[in-house]
């Protein structure tokens, strides 16, 4: 089945950079565009970056020019760089992809931005 694990959250200070990771099973992973979502608390799950098949890359306007996404077919893994992190950049970052008609979800990873 497919499973996606989040994983390098951290609590960091502001102007600081994270690496997250997103190790993905069950599906032919190269073939899939792989996002990053996120969620503040009280807030809708929000849309940050998209990577398709042939590292095409798309990005909110929020963190556009700050993160970078990018992935390794060869271990079937999606990372999100963030750069230059805000307090508002705090939120539970998720991993996902749409396979077989079905939107798959991590179990995501918390960052926090203190200032």
């Amino acid at each position: 089945q497919v499973q996606l694990v989040e994983s390098g959250g951290a609590l960091v200070q502001t102007g600081e950079s994270l690496r997250l990771s997103c190790a993905a099973s069950g599906f032919p992973f190269g073939g899939y565009a792989m996002s990053w979502y996120r969620q503040a608390a009280g807030r809708e799950r929000e849309f940050v970056a998209r990577i398709g098949p042939q590292r095409f890359a798309e990005y909110s306007d929020s963190v556009k020019g700050r993160f970078a996404v990018g992935r390794d077919n060869a271990v079937n893994t999606v990372y999100l760089q963030m750069n230059n992190l805000k307090p508002d950049d705090t939120a539970v970052y998720y991993c996902n992809v749409g396979y077989r008609g079905r939107a798959y979800w991590g179990q995501g990873t918390q960052v926090t931005v203190s200032s």
